[in-house]
Formats: C-alpha cells, structure tokens, sequence
C-alpha cells in the first residue's frame, strides 16, 4: 500500500500569548488554525513559536497547543528545542509535528562547526582581540518512523536574518546606525552566522549518509525551515551541495533539492520585502525521496508585505511568512 507524505514548514512569525498584545492569540488563531488544516499535512516543520511561563511548572508551548487544538494536528507526536533546564526556550522555539511516531531527537548547534573568531573593526572603543561569534538557534534532527523500516530524517532550521548584527558604539538606536561602515559590518556578521549554521547542517546532512550507506537505509532525508536565503545565495548552495558548484559528479546522490522548482516562478516565493517577492522559506529533499515527489504548495494568496521605510511594528494576524507543504507518495 502507498503511503502518502505530505511535509510542511511555516514560520508562525512570533507566535506568543502575552496580555494585552494586539494581535491576540484568539485573533492570531481565528486566521492560522484554517491555514493549518489546508496544508493537510503528516508532519510540520514551525518555527518562532515562543514558550509560555506558568507559576511552578517548567516553560511550555501553550500558545502552540492552542493554535493545534480542535485540529488533526492536536493528537500528532512533538519535539521542540529545549534549554540546558529541559523548558522551551523564551522564545523562537523550533517545533516539530508528525502524524507517524518520532523515534529519535537531537538539538545541534556548534557540534560540526565551532564559533569562529573574529575582531570587529568599526566597534567603539575597538576591539583589542578577536571575540567568538556564535549563532543563536540550534538545528532541530528527528527521526521519524513512517513504518515497514522507513526513516524520514528530518531537519528543521531557522538561520539568522539579513538584519545586520550588533555592532559596539554604532547604534543611535535599535533601528538606525550612526555610520554605513558599521551597518556593513553587522551585516557582514550576520551572514558569518547564516553561512555558519549552513555549514553546519550540510556537515551533519553528509553525516547522515554516511550512516545510511553503511546501513542500506533508504535515504529519505528533507531539510526543511526558514533559511533567510535564496536558492541563489551562498548558505542555501553550501546546504544544496549543487555539482555545477562542487564540480564532482560523484556527489550528485547527495544534492538536496529545493521542492518549489516545480512551482512556477510567478508564485514561488515565501514573503515578500519591500514590494519583492522573496523565497526564504524551503523544503529540500534527497533524490532518492524525489523519485516520489508529487508537488509543492505555497499558501501566499493573502500574504501582507510588513516591510517599508517608518512603518510602525503593527502585525498582522497571518504570518509575514507563506506555509509551504510538499507532497511525496511513497510505496
């Protein structure tokens, strides 16, 4: 019998439960709870769900168990990112949800890749030595058991935004910089980190071949998040692994595969920026798993554009972000 797979990722944009916020959460739901059940997804990979306090009890993600209640959705296994006290974090949690059981699950962040070093140059007073730079969100791994020893690997992501890095003495205020050098250079650490956490994953994405080489395993393995680049740029390519970059055939078997190429260009894209439609958000898939891939979905019909010179921070109920869900059938 075929088994059908239908996988998702959607950044919830924030999503929290804080008195007096406007959006509330009932009016964030009203809009997110239908979104969710059109995906008709089997497992979803979330992103900036924000932990709950409660008197006594160890921080949860209450805002999300709302939103999934009188759902599908509400009865299917969880994993999410927890703190060193075993509690979600504050906030942008990375969650995952699956109608089939997870088996196994693993928080990483600088396992693969170390902090680099680096002295920023525009910092007042300067720096006298390089200082580490790190990322802040971990990559989230589960495994998941689709059943007759099928493992789904999958890789729930959220990389650093373009929005340029703190950078010592080069702030008038939260959102404007005293000189251009110093917003080029929190930029420029901004990217280090994005290109780091995709460093990062692509080592761990070959690790998991390995692996499954030696086991014969199928190599069924989907990154999935929102990586805060293009298919065009160089932290998405570093986790792609394309050949007409690496120049080795022999490693053709280990490109991962951005779902939406199959969508076409006029509706591909995941946020929009400044009037420019963007696609940060992806599905990448192994060739192997695409041999049985149908097509990809990307929900963006009533996506509002947040972005704009003296906006003010109003929000919407939607997300700033399109949920994408791609369809595989398996045998």
């Amino acid at each position: 019998m075929a088994t059908p797979l239908r996988i998702a990722t959607f950044n919830l944009e924030n999503l929290d439960d804080k008195p007096g916020e406007r959006p509330s959460l009932p009016e964030r739901i009203a809009v997110l709870r239908p979104q969710l059940l059109r995906l008709r997804a089997d497992v979803i990979c979330f992103q900036e769900v924000h932990g709950q306090e409660f008197p006594g009890e160890p921080r949860k993600l209450d805002a999300l168990s709302q939103l999934l209640a009188e759902t599908p959705y509400e009865w299917f296994y969880t994993a999410h990112t927890k703190t060193t006290r075993d509690e979600a974090y504050d906030v942008r949690n990375l969650v995952v949800i699956s109608r089939y059981p997870i088996r196994d699950v693993q928080q990483i962040k600088h396992e693969y890749a170390p902090k680099p070093s680096y002295r920023k140059v525009t910092a007042d007073p300067p720096e006298a030595a390089a200082k580490e730079i790190g990322w802040e969100r971990p990559i989230l791994y589960v495994t998941i058991d689709l059943g007759a020893g099928r493992m789904l690997h999958v890789l729930n992501v959220h990389l650093k935004s373009k929005r340029p890095s703190n950078v010592d003495g080069q702030k008038i205020n939260t959102y404007t910089w005293r000189t251009m050098a110093g917003w080029a250079e929190g930029s420029f650490i901004s990217a280090m980190k994005r290109v780091g956490q995709a460093l990062e994953m692509r080592i761990l994405i070959d690790d998991i071949f390995d692996r499954l080489d030696v086991t014969g395993e199928p190599e069924y393995i989907v990154a999935c998040g929102d990586f805060n680049d293009d298919k065009d740029e160089v932290a998405l390519k570093a986790i792609m692994g394309p050949v007409e970059e690496t120049g080795n055939t022999g490693l053709i078997n280990r490109v991962m595969i951005p779902c939406e190429q199959s969508v076409p260009e006029s509706a591909r894209f995941s946020l929009l920026h400044l009037g420019k439609k963007e696609m940060l958000d992806h599905i990448l898939a192994t060739r192997q798993l695409l041999t049985y891939y149908r097509g990809t979905e990307i929900h963006n019909e009533v996506l509002h554009d947040e972005s704009g010179a003296f906006r003010t921070d109003d929000k919407f109920p939607e997300s700033d972000h399109a949920p994408i869900v791609a369809e595989f059938i398996l045998p």
